[in-house]
This record gives structure tokens, C-alpha cells and sequence, in this order.
């Protein structure tokens, strides 16, 4: 039981703080170019998103109908501290580096802990990590990618 909710809420909230906050500072980066923005905008999803995270982690476990309570609160928690812990290791780059190198090390940064996630759940389920590594990276590529150019098409309209 214990590992169920682990996994629950640590699978869901690594992955959502990674993918989630790379997205949203390369689509600051792109419309802004702020780096008081960007840092902003990861203490914003830190917090907001892994509140909310959090709650549709909850609202998803008890709609499975026969879970205890027990699991339901430890896979909630869970994905509120991971999400939260992981969105602010990105403020890490930030302090240290001019805006655009701390992008490229918060790219770097995320990717390396998705592809090691990655490679642990792949472990878990017996299968070859490499396919699974490479989906991963690809879904977060795109929403990077998607983000900027997100980023970059808000600030040609409402600047």
C-alpha cells in the first residue's frame, strides 16, 4: 500500500513539476525576457500549481471509490511536496546565472531528472529504458517548445 500512494503522488508530482515549470519559464523567458518574471512565475506555480495538483491527485483517488482515506491523504501529500520541492529547484538557476544561461540550466536540469525518473520506472516495470526515456524527453520537448513559441506569440499581441 505504501508504495502506491508513493508512487501516485511522487510519479505525478516529479513529472508535472519538471515538465509544468520548464514550460512555463521558457514561455516567460520567450514573451518577457524578465528574469524577476521567471522567478516569479516559478514561485507562483510552486505554489498555486502544486496546490492544485494536489487536490486533483485527491478528487482522482477517492473517485476510484474503494481506496482508504489513509491513501488517498499520503497520495495527496505526496504530490503537493514533490511538485513543490522539484518547481523550486528551478529558482536554483536563477540566483546563479544570467537569464538565458539559467534557462538552458533548467532545461538541463529538468530533462536530466525526467530521463532519471524515466529510467527508474521503466526499471520498475521490466522494460527496456530506453523507449521509455525517449517518450518522456519527447512529450516535455514538445510542451517546451509549444511554450515558447506560446510565449513569443503573447508578446508580439499584447506588448
Amino acid at each position: 500500500m505504501v508504495n502506491d500512494w508513493l508512487k501516485t503522488g511522487l510519479g505525478f508530482g516529479v513529472t508535472s513539476g519538471i515538465i509544468t515549470t520548464l514550460g512555463l519559464m521558457v514561455g516567460l523567458n520567450s514573451g518577457t525576457h524578465s528574469k524577476m518574471v521567471v522567478f516569479g512565475g516559478v514561485l507562483t506555480i510552486a505554489t498555486a500549481d502544486a496546490l492544485s495538483d494536489s487536490m486533483g491527485i485527491h478528487i482522482s483517488e477517492e473517485s476510484k471509490g474503494n481506496v482508504d482515506q489513509r491513501h488517498v491523504w499520503l497520495s495527496t501529500l505526496s504530490t503537493l511536496f514533490s511538485k513543490f520541492i522539484i518547481s523550486l529547484t528551478f529558482i536554483i538557476p536563477l540566483f546563479l546565472f544570467p537569464l538565458n544561461t539559467a534557462i538552458a540550466v533548467s532545461l538541463f536540469w529538468g530533462m536530466s531528472l525526467l530521463a532519471l525518473f524515466s529510467y527508474l520506472i521503466a526499471r520498475e516495470m521490466g522494460v527496456h529504458p530506453g523507449g521509455v526515456i525517449l517518450e518522456h524527453l519527447g512529450i516535455a520537448l514538445v510542451v517546451v517548445a509549444l511554450t515558447n513559441y506560446v510565449g513569443e506569440w503573447i508578446s508580439t499581441v499584447f506588448t
